[in-house]
């Protein structure tokens, strides 16, 4: 019995922890080595080096995709950020609808990326939505056609991006801003500094982590970015809102070419290793510290 005690938690999580190492790792391992061979439409297991990753840097639409990546992911998480941070201080100040609003801002982030793609697809057609709507108001030479403008689909995708990842970043925000001391607080008012100077100079410096894991979160969700272009865009027009995610399956399923996918699947897992790793050493650290 003693023995059972002592192992069952074991016994009970070894499944999962094969299961993970199988599914996970596992295929980690198939990826990086299947991106190392000529590999086309079925895996060829013969290594023949880095001729893959050359082909992938030198094709002109990886590197749409990751200019588009870097474009999306600025501004997505800069703007996300920035509006989160600016609704989290406006529900900071005990309003009386706090409650509804706040319901309000975190709805988008109920709905899949799927959804939000498609309702943006519908609202930025300009035979449809915005553009076409404007102009029955009377306003014929509105033009709104950035969905279907190659220089500017991409920013499409960061319009719907913010609307859906604003709100959670918001409750985060939020989360911090009523974990601050009130006593700190009450302190700088009764020293007569201003409300703005209070947030600049105390409460939003004290929220560092929080800005951290909001950056960690958004760069993760911006670089594995998949369903909300295919569902808003399609990658297009052509090829002009690719984003590494998507390159990665049209290679795969619709080139036929399963050695440019591994590759371009290693490289996302090196991007987010590049983000995540160092954040994980600076959290170990401090708790050893």
């Amino acid at each position: 019995m003693q023995w059972l005690e002592r192992h069952v938690p074991k016994l009970v999580l070894a499944p999962s922890f094969i299961a993970a190492l199988l599914f996970v790792y596992g295929f980690i391992g198939w990826t990086a080595w299947v991106s190392f061979t000529r590999s086309r439409l079925l895996p060829n297991y013969d290594l023949v080096g880095t001729i893959q990753y050359e082909r992938l840097f030198a094709s002109p639409r990886w590197e749409v995709a990751l200019n588009n990546l870097f474009v999306f992911g600025v501004l997505f998480i800069g703007i996300s950020m920035l509006l989160g941070l600016l609704l989290a201080i406006f529900l900071d100040q005990k309003i009386r609808t706090e409650g509804v609003l706040r319901t309000i801002y975190l709805y988008p982030m109920a709905l899949s990326l799927i959804v939000t793609g498609t309702a943006w697809k519908w609202m930025l057609n300009p035979g449809l939505g915005l553009e076409a709507m404007v102009r029955g108001w009377g306003f014929e030479n509105f033009r709104f056609d950035w969905i279907t403008n190659p220089d500017m689909a991409i920013y499409t995708v960061v319009i719907a991006g913010v609307w859906q990842a604003s709100g959670f970043v918001m409750a985060l925000f939020l989360a911090g801003l009523r974990s601050v001391d009130g006593e700190i607080i009450k302190a700088a008012q009764v020293d007569g500094i201003p409300t703005h100077r209070i947030y600049t100079a105390i409460i939003i410096p004290s929220m560092a982590p929080i800005f951290l894991s909001a950056f960690i979160v958004l760069s993760h969700l911006a670089i594995k970015s998949f369903d909300l272009v295919i569902a808003l865009t399609g990658g297009g027009p052509g090829y002009a809102t690719d984003l590494p995610a998507t390159y990665m399956y049209a290679m795969a399923f619709s080139r036929g070419d399963i050695g440019q996918a591994a590759s371009s699947a290693m490289v996302m897992m090196m991007i987010v290793f590049a983000i995540v790793v160092p954040y994980l050493y600076s959290e170990l650290r401090a708790k050893h510290d």
